[in-house]
């Protein structure tokens, strides 16, 4: 079974996390995106607004602690408020791919 674990982080955090937990066992996919937030961070590149990422990781539910706790640390969020993570619970059914 899968979990996806994510995190909304400022955009220069992104592409690091994205180098740290890649390789940690249990990921099964990493991606990252970036986007715009207006109301998670205080820098605000553009008026309203301030540039982020999203970390998309899908994980083997039997090393999701793990993977989360590496997520966490990747993003500093022990040291500084500069983002959320979160965690689903594990995912059941998927689509079939056309």
């Amino acid at each position: 079974m899968l979990v996806e674990i994510g995190a909304l982080v400022e955009k220069n955090i992104g592409q690091q996390v994205l180098q740290t937990v890649r390789n940690v066992d249990g990921v099964v996919c990493i991606t990252v995106e970036t986007g715009r937030s207006g109301d998670l961070f205080e820098e605000r590149q553009f008026g309203d607004f301030g540039e982020a990422a999203i970390v998309s990781i899908l994980a083997d539910s039997g090393k999701k602690e793990q993977v989360f706790k590496s997520l966490f640390e990747a993003c500093e969020l022990d040291q500084k408020r500069q983002g959320l993570i979160f965690m689903t619970p594990e995912i059941t059914k998927t689509a079939p791919s056309s």
